[in-house]
């Protein structure tokens, strides 16, 4: 026997079988059902199915780890590279230039570099394996019902094209287009964006980084911004210990090559600082102005609230102060992820398998019901009115 969905019935009975909904929006375009050995005896020896969670069959180019709790995207050699520079950066400042600062002039030289940079480390993790805002795909039935509002069909004209896919909202008296993604199947909220290189619709998207292996955008913005700061500061500490270990130790020695020959690991630290202070000092400083302005460097690049783009134009999202903007970036709320990755995947049309049923399960035990509804008597016969002769009782005439 076939079930509706293609699926023989003794195909179910197998440790590990597969349910397929079809989704226009591909929320969850498969879903595997595992039935292992551990699970799979229910009542009456039938098999339980078990759903994956909604992580193991999210959509999109990103990896999860730690049961759901960790997102990043798949391209993460260049955040690798980032842990490397950072974690050599500060062995050899431990191993050569601490101990003799410590020596020299204070024992707190250490104890400060240690604490930034597990700060540094912190707010980099942070950033790198929170969910920075990812939206979900529209399911099956609202993709159908979003496209019967959208599209109207007109089959007398046959060179119709429908109206473009955008919707105006208005956000403190200025008008908001919201577009329509193809691929998520759904209008982007204010300030979203289609990341094509994690193939997700972020809230508040910023930019793809590279350098920590994610999305920067509404959930993890906060941690971004202390993260470059914490490397800009860092990387101006350690360099200032390396030129005052050189100098000292140039005193002491008689001289800057003998300096070099006592502590060779000065100079790459202090070159890898240099290089990291001219990057990401600027780009710290780029980030500041845009906290400050309350914008996204999405909004800066394509100049959303230029005033060139018309007089009317400003950015409703500025709360007219340096300092409320500030704050509301790196003081506001933490907002909850939206994709619930955790929770089960259940599928859109869903086949449960049956255990074939007996003929009778519940024998009677009564004798069977007859088939003439009159065992013990003669079946009525029809009506006809020819054969109906009427007797009277005799009358006594003689009565009177």
């Amino acid at each position: 026997m076939v079930s509706p969905s293609g699926t023989s019935r003794s195909g179910l009975n197998s440790p590990s079988t597969s349910l397929t909904s079809s989704s226009s929006g591909g929320r969850y375009s498969q879903l595997e059902l595992d039935t292992s050995a551990s699970n799979s005896q229910g009542r009456g020896g039938s098999e339980v199915i078990m759903p994956k969670k909604k992580w193991q069959v999210f959509p999109g180019r990103i990896h999860f780890y730690c049961d759901g709790r960790i997102v990043m995207a798949r391209q993460k050699g260049v955040f690798y590279l980032t842990l490397f520079l950072l974690v050599v950066t500060i062995t050899l400042f431990f191993a050569f230039d601490s101990p003799y600062l410590a020596r020299k002039l204070s024992a707190a030289i250490p104890v400060v570099g240690a604490v930034m940079f597990l700060f540094t480390m912190a707010a980099l993790l942070r950033c790198s394996f929170s969910d920075p805002g990812i939206i979900p795909r529209a399911t099956a039935d609202e993709a159908a019902d979003l496209e019967r509002q959208i599209e109207v069909p007109n089959p007398d004209n046959p060179t119709y094209r429908p109206p473009p896919r955008v919707r105006e909202v208005n956000i403190n008296g200025q008008p908001i287009k919201l577009k329509y993604c193809y691929t998520c199947k759904i209008f982007r909220p204010p300030r979203a964006s289609h990341c094509s290189l994690c193939d997700n619709c972020v809230e508040n998207f910023d930019h793809h980084c590279p350098w920590v292996g994610n999305c920067v955008g509404k959930r993890n913005y906060r941690y971004f911004y202390l993260f470059i700061v914490s490397t800009c500061v860092l990387s101006i500490y350690v360099f200032a210990c390396n030129i005052t270990t050189i100098v000292l130790l140039s005193n002491d020695q008689g001289g800057f090559l003998e300096a070099i020959k006592k502590t060779p690991a000065s100079i790459i630290e202090a070159l890898i600082c240099f290089i990291s202070i001219w990057s990401v000092l600027g780009l710290a400083g780029f980030h500041t102005y845009l906290v400050a302005s309350s914008q996204t460097t999405n909004e800066d690049i394509k100049g959303t609230w230029s005033s060139k783009r018309s007089q009317d134009n400003f950015n409703p999202y500025s709360f007219g102060s340096i300092v409320t903007n500030c704050c509301a970036v790196l003081c506001g709320s933490f907002y909850p992820s939206v994709i619930d990755s955790r929770g089960y995947a259940v599928p859109e049309t869903q086949v449960i398998p049956q255990p074939p049923r007996p003929s009778n399960p519940y024998p009677s035990p009564l004798p069977p019901t007859p088939t003439h509804p009159y065992p013990r008597q003669a079946p009525p016969q029809p009506y006809n009115a020819t054969s109906v002769v009427a007797t009277y009782p005799p009358s006594n005439m003689n009565s009177h």
